[in-house]
């Protein structure tokens, strides 16, 4: 059973890498872009330009940033052992879905199951924190029954 904690805990890694990656070539056009633009006789063109290329740039790196907070998440989660409580790093099945605790990174397939990679700081995360199999919980008018914690 850890072994499902060690595969969706790299299916996760793999999503922040993802993320890392796309804003760091996106951090790269438009710089390239910047320097590509050149200045013409139209004079605020040039500069207009750059400040978009400059909007861009400040734009990805908040992304990249947030991509390395995730990953900083991440490295504090272990993938061994089990837990007769939700916490992090734990995967809580339940009657409506089955949940990664470790980091808001949306649906995850493995094996042919859907699991859903959520923080435990949102919503459905704080109300499972700390609950053990056969809690029960309502959020947003849905219950949910705990099935079993790995």
């Amino acid at each position: 059973m850890n072994n499902i904690k060690i595969q969706l805990h790299q299916l996760c890694v793999e999503v922040v890498q993802q993320r890392m990656n796309a804003a760091q070539m996106a951090i790269a056009e438009a710089q390239q872009a910047a320097n590509d633009d050149t200045k013409s006789s139209a004079g605020d063109k040039y500069e207009t330009g750059r400040e978009m290329a400059q909007q861009e740039t400040n734009r990805n790196l908040t992304q990249l940033n947030e991509a390395n907070k995730l990953m900083v998440a991440l490295n504090q989660i272990g993938t061994s052992g089990k837990s007769a409580t939700a916490e992090a790093g734990s995967v809580v099945i339940t009657n409506n879905g089955k949940f990664y605790l470790s980091i808001s990174a949306g649906t995850l397939n493995l094996n042919n199951e859907t699991y859903f990679a959520i923080s435990p700081a949102s919503p459905i995360g704080i109300k499972m924190k700390a609950c053990k199999k056969g809690d029960e919980f309502i959020l947003n008018g849905k219950s949910y029954k705990i099935e079993e914690i790995i």
